[in-house]
């Protein structure tokens, strides 16, 4: 009895391992986790056009100050302060009395002297026949010569004071330099004005068209010239004057400008020279003083690389670093150089070749060695899905009012 009791076990023990072990046998192992799927970008060259936004400040295109050329009192202003005026219009009127007067007091002096001139020089030519026949002396002679020599500068001596009282009385009548617009008067009828006193009668103000002089860095100045000089970066003919302007607002100035010189002197104090530019004013938008952006093209590249800015991490230095998927969809490091910001795109100048994958979205699961799945990004896609989700309103369930007992 004792040893079919040990067989009975045994046989019992036999048969529980033998279906531990058919479990075994039949259970399925754990598949392996799955690659993460990211979306990237191919890289691709294009033409992109370089722009630079410069900050600066519109002038006026000529500037006239009105200033008193002779002493006197106002009488009359003949124009309406802030309207427009042509060159040669009058402006003020100086009391012209007295200029009037000295005017007169000249042509008659000169009309005096121009009466003796007759018989002095008649007298001079009948002495020159009568000494070269000893009817007069040679003193004689000479004293008739000298007195018409000096009659004829007493003659061009008024001549000379008539034409300076005539500017003067003409200073009289304070007439516009220039065509513009004039600002207020600084002087009323009845006051004293002095001849090129310091304060303006008034200023005159052309601003059709106007310049806007804005400030450029030296050092980006010298970089843009040493990437031309590597052929990066090349010229577009007369496009490369053309200049868009922003305003203070930042609405958009609807009529193109010409750059018309760049300064030859870097300010010391902020390392940077003055690039002034011309635009068409014709309805008086841009006003003296006011503060605009303009957008300059810099050049042309041929085969820029652009990338999203959102595939663009730092590393702890600082320094772009991208993700890329390789021809093994594996994800590796590489350091990159930007030059700049385009829109919503990084302009890479090194790093990156044309056929790299660049990683966009999906940068958190996943580091360098590790395989990936790689997808197109469809920007547009995303935006739409975004935008999608923000309109459809979120669904609730609403229950029926109860009936009232």
């Amino acid at each position: 009895m004792r040893i079919n009791k040990k067989i009975r076990l045994f046989i019992s023990f036999a048969i529980l391992c033998a279906g531990f072990a058919a479990d075994g046998c039949t259970r399925k192992q754990p598949p392996p986790p799955s690659a993460p799927e990211v979306a990237v970008v191919t890289v691709r060259s294009e033409r992109v056009t370089l722009t630079t936004e410069l900050p600066g400040r519109t002038s006026a295109y000529y500037v006239a100050e009105v200033r008193p050329q002779v002493n006197g009192i106002i009488q009359k202003r003949f124009f309406e302060e802030g309207s427009d005026v042509k060159a040669g219009d009058p402006l003020y009127q100086i009391d012209p009395a007295p200029y009037q007067a000295a005017y007169d007091n000249a042509k008659a002096s000169l009309a005096r002297a121009e009466a003796n001139l007759p018989s002095v020089r008649l007298r001079a030519e009948r002495y020159k026949e009568l000494v070269s026949i000893k009817a007069v002396s040679q003193q004689e002679y000479d004293d008739a010569t000298a007195a018409l020599k000096q009659l004829e500068a007493e003659i061009n001596s008024w001549k000379a004071a008539v034409e300076s009282a005539r500017i003067n009385l003409a200073y009289c009548s304070i007439k516009a330099p220039i065509t513009g617009r004039i600002g207020k008067s600084n002087v009323t009828v009845g006051a004293l004005v002095t001849a090129l006193q310091p304060a303006p009668l008034a200023v005159i103000q052309q601003i059709d068209p106007i310049f806007v002089d804005a400030m450029q860095s030296s050092a980006n100045l010298l970089r843009l010239r040493q990437n031309m000089a590597a052929g990066k970066i090349k010229r577009d003919g007369p496009e490369q004057t053309k200049v868009k302007l922003f305003l203070e607002d930042g609405t958009v100035y609807p009529q193109e400008g010409s750059l018309k010189f760049s300064d030859v002197t870097v300010d010391p104090s902020t390392g940077s020279f003055i690039l002034r530019m011309v635009f068409p004013n014709k309805k008086y938008v841009l006003l003296p003083g006011m503060y605009a952006r303009a957008l300059v093209q810099e050049g042309i590249v041929d085969n820029a690389i652009l990338i999203p800015q959102q595939g663009v991490s730092r590393d702890p230095k600082g320094n772009p670093v991208v993700l890329i998927v390789d021809a093994e969809n594996k994800v590796q490091q590489r350091m990159i150089t930007v030059d700049r910001a385009i829109g919503d795109k990084w302009f890479v100048t090194s790093g990156l070749a044309p056929g790299d994958r660049v990683i966009v979205e999906g940068i958190q699961r996943v580091r360098p060695g590790s395989p990936v799945k790689a997808a197109p990004f469809d920007a547009g896609q995303k935006d739409n899905t975004e935008a999608g989700k923000t309109v459809k309103p979120s669904a609730k369930t609403v229950k029926p009012p109860a009936k009232a007992n």
